[in-house]
């Protein structure tokens, strides 16, 4: 999984006083667990834009005076009405301990059933795995090549490398739906196939 790097500066008083002069100052309170003991830091709100506004996943390398922390990110906390970033918590990362990520599907290939008039609904956006940091995936991919009209794309098809998918095995990916169009004219030729045909008179 691909990685990327906050720069911070660790937090000596953490009370709500600091707190609040911090976010006026355009810096984000956060804390680190997962280590010995919780480590509080501030970095500049800018500085997550391409962790949290993303539809991708990432590693974080927290970098604080040169000291170094590997984490992902746990919780976040945004402002009710102006949706800036208020607090953010990360998690510690251990190379010899799997930890549980939601990792974006992408869907790739050309659906028979969508080049035949089918609807393509992605039925999960964003799967659970679980692995060891190393082998965490950027994206779960999904391949819809064969997906006829009608027909749905199960978890169990999807690849496994090195990670686990911790959804059930009936869990529906994604599906190819009939379209209204398509609907609409297989009813009228049901209809035209059960009409009777117009003989001659005598």
């Amino acid at each position: 999984m691909k990685s990327i790097t906050i720069k911070g500066s660790e937090r000596e008083s953490v009370g709500k006083a600091a707190t609040r002069a911090a976010r006026n100052a355009g810096m984000v309170p956060c804390v680190l667990y997962g280590g010995n003991q919780p480590v509080h830091f501030t970095a500049e709100d800018m500085a997550f834009k391409g962790l949290v506004y993303t539809p991708n996943v990432h590693t974080v390398v927290i970098d604080l005076g040169g000291k170094t922390y590997n984490a992902i990110l746990q919780d976040i906390q945004f402002h009710p009405v102006s949706d800036k970033i208020l607090h953010i918590d990360f998690y510690e990362l251990d190379a010899a301990k799997e930890i549980t990520m939601e990792v974006p599907v992408k869907v790739v290939g050309n659906s028979k059933g969508v080049m035949a008039g089918g609807v393509l609904r992605l039925n999960q956006r964003k799967l659970k795995v679980r692995a060891l940091p190393a082998n965490l995936p950027d994206f779960i991919e999904a391949d819809i090549t064969e997906l006829e009209m009608g027909n749905k794309l199960y978890i169990t098809k999807l690849p496994t490398n090195n990670y686990k998918l911790l959804q059930p095995d009936n869990t529906v990916v994604a599906q190819v739906r009939i379209s209204r169009a398509a609907m609409k004219a297989a009813q009228e030729a049901a209809k035209a196939a059960k009409a009777p045909a117009k003989g001659k008179k005598k």
